[in-house]
């Protein structure tokens, strides 16, 4: 697996822009999340359908054109250094396929932050415009406007990423090892969504994983485990690092599982680095390749070179 672009790096006064490709945006804390972008000496701009509600299924933010016209315009505006989603939810697959992806490519790189359904959104970038994105707290998202490890190391990475190439992990060492690979993955729900669509990855193989999710019961994550497992999606997977499984169930039972699944593919896992759907979530760059070290104790992460230029 080859790295991907890497973006370059927000300066001050830099332009971003909101969007929301997923579920409906609370204005309140669409509000907050402003105010911390201002804060950075960013100039957030809010696309102009980022509070609408879809008028039947009123778990997305408008309808999907609408979705996809405000992020595409967006990404395609030159002024615009970064792009920031809102919120997941669900919605992105809905509307990826409305999305001009030439003209997507024709724009050139600039950062992608988001997490959750925008794995969908992740999965796209790195299959159709080779692009390095940031799996990182969104800009109305509860755990990124009432955070500040979140907002810090997300700030570090827009604006100083050499000083945020290290994630220790805060638990333990679940198979030892050492392995090296590119950055991949997200929420294990979407990732299993994904297969057999034309944004989805033949396959983990030369990669870190990356891998979270949230509100699921044990029995459902076995599933989506199981379906990437007989997909010979994890085959050739270098590492593994799982994240934060906020509301999965009792932790220690989501972890027999990921051990009973992934344990047996004979490489490095991880637990606890801090990324996903729980409190403080800590950026990580997909596309970038890295080193994880889990041969004693915690785990590491140490990038090979910062997310961004």
């Amino acid at each position: 697996m080859k790295e991907l672009v890497r973006p370059a790096r927000l300066v001050a006064g830099a332009r971003v822009a909101v969007v929301a490709p997923s579920g409906p945006v609370p204005e309140e804390r669409l509000q907050a999340g402003l105010d911390i972008l201002r804060g950075w000496d960013l100039d957030p701009v809010v696309a102009p359908h980022v509070l609408d509600r879809h008028g039947t299924f009123n778990y997305l933010a408008g309808a999907d054109a609408d979705r996809a016209a405000d992020f595409q315009a967006a990404w395609c505006d030159p002024s615009v250094a970064a792009v920031f989603c809102a919120r997941g939810g669900y919605g992105v697959q809905r509307m990826a396929d409305l999305l001009d992806w030439d003209a997507l490519r024709a724009a050139g790189p600039k950062a992608l932050v988001g997490f959750s359904d925008i794995t969908a959104l992740h999965e796209a970038f790195a299959a159709r415009l080779e692009l390095v994105t940031l799996h990182g707290p969104m800009a109305a998202g509860i755990d990124f406007v009432k955070n500040a490890r979140a907002q810090d190391h997300l700030r570090a990475t827009l604006l100083a990423p050499e000083s945020v190439r290290t994630i220790r992990s805060a638990g333990q060492v679940l198979v030892p090892g050492r392995a090296a690979g590119v950055l991949l993955g997200g929420c294990l729900s979407l990732l299993a969504s994904e297969l057999g669509t034309p944004h989805a990855r033949p396959s983990a193989g030369g990669g870190l994983l990356c891998l979270e999710d949230v509100g699921e019961e044990v029995y459902r994550l076995d599933r989506y485990l199981t379906q990437l497992l007989r997909a010979g999606w994890f085959h050739g997977v270098a590492g593994i690092l799982l994240g934060s499984w906020e509301r999965c169930g009792p932790y220690e039972r989501v972890r027999e599982l990921l051990l009973d699944r992934l344990g047996g593919l004979g490489v490095p896992i991880a637990e606890e680095f801090g990324f996903g759907h729980g409190e403080g979530a800590l950026t990580v760059p997909f596309g970038v390749r890295a080193e994880l070290d889990a041969r004693a104790g915690a785990g590491v992460l140490t990038l090979d070179v910062p997310a961004l230029t």
